[in-house]
């Protein structure tokens, strides 16, 4: 499986609480392998096992083995994620637990047991009970995931009302030593070495209503969130990231396939195979990419097709406008014509 990773504002926020309870963020940075640069853009990737390395060299330097419960407790995920903002911009807190399950990727990469990953959280009813179960596979490789996702659950829904969100706790992982800190936290009776990670929750809270920004941001947001996916979607497979590398050289006209196979750290052969695996090849990749950005620009009215022939790497207009047309039958300016028309 390609490289579980996290956005980097959750590492951003987890470095921030460290350095805040006497952690060096030199020394966090280096211990967790992180460019502290890639954390200015909460958009941005990093992975898995480096936020892993984080949390715990924080844990040792600022001396707090329940790190990961007091940054949840400090920062709400509207702080670090889109996917944050998106819950403020919900509805009812049932609205946001579904934009959750759904861009929940988007805030850290997990894989999940015998579910689909857009179902990592479940609300189970059970003898007249209610229970919202994480699903993640092999919790206890990181119970300190456990721990933050939780607790920030709990802590959220705080700000919403005064009745309790949950009423027990259980976790699968031992007991870690910091009982009070749980159920400081948690407010509910916490079970330690359980069977499955899971909350039993007030059903109640599942209308409650929070629309804490305007509802006209919900739909920015999950358009935002929705290309994000997507990215991180197509990041895994290697067409997705032949695109990456493609796209910020396309219009310099040197995009080849030895160029890509250099950046991805890969021979050209390798890379050859790696696309045959996925039924495609990097012509046809590069042809479709052109394909694509060629009809995105034309389709707006600041881009000539003069302008339109370079940016997406042909260095002749003629040749560019044989291309558009195998593309799609039209001339390119046929084509911009007609785009303009429709919208205008």
């Amino acid at each position: 499986m390609a490289e579980l990773t996290v956005a980097a504002g959750v590492a951003r926020g987890l470095m921030e609480v460290a350095v805040s309870r006497g952690a060096n963020r030199d020394a966090l940075a280096q211990r967790a392998a992180i460019d502290v640069s890639v954390l200015d853009d909460q958009d941005k990737r990093v992975p898995f096992a480096s936020y892993v390395a984080l949390m715990r060299a924080g844990k040792e330097l600022c001396n707090d083995p329940a790190l990961a419960l007091h940054y949840a407790e400090e920062i709400d995920l509207s702080e670090v994620s889109i996917v944050g903002l998106l819950g403020h911009a919900s509805a009812t807190m049932l609205d946001a637990f579904a934009q959750l399950n759904r861009y929940g990727q988007l805030v850290v990469e997990v894989e999940v047991e015998g579910v689909a990953v857009a179902d990592r959280f479940q609300l189970l009813p059970s003898k007249g009970e209610l229970w919202l179960v994480d699903n993640r596979k092999r919790p206890n490789d990181c119970p300190e995931l456990t721990e933050a996702t939780f607790a920030r659950m709990v802590c959220g829904t705080r700000r919403f009302g005064d009745t309790p969100f949950v009423k027990a706790l259980h976790v699968t992982h031992a007991d870690p030593g910091y009982r009070a800190e749980y159920e400081r936290i948690f407010r509910a009776p916490v079970v330690f070495g359980s069977d499955r990670n899971a909350m039993l929750i007030d059903a109640a809270w599942l209308s409650h209503r929070i629309a804490l920004v305007p509802r006209y941001v919900f739909g920015i947001l999950s358009e935002h969130a929705q290309t994000l996916l997507k990215k991180l979607e197509n990041s895994k497979s290697t067409r997705g990231r032949v695109e990456c590398i493609l796209m910020p050289v396309l219009h310099t006209g040197s995009a080849s396939m030895d160029l890509v196979a250099g950046q991805m750290g890969l021979s050209r052969q390798t890379l050859f195979r790696k696309l045959k695996a996925e039924e495609t090849t990097f012509e046809k990749v590069l042809d479709e990419l052109r394909h694509a950005l060629a009809q995105h620009y034309l389709s707006g009215k600041k881009v000539s097709v003069n302008e339109t022939t370079y940016l997406v790497g042909f260095s002749d207009p003629a040749a560019f406008s044989r291309a558009f047309k195998r593309w799609t039958g039209f001339s390119p300016r046929d084509a911009r014509q007609a785009f303009n028309s429709a919208t205008d």
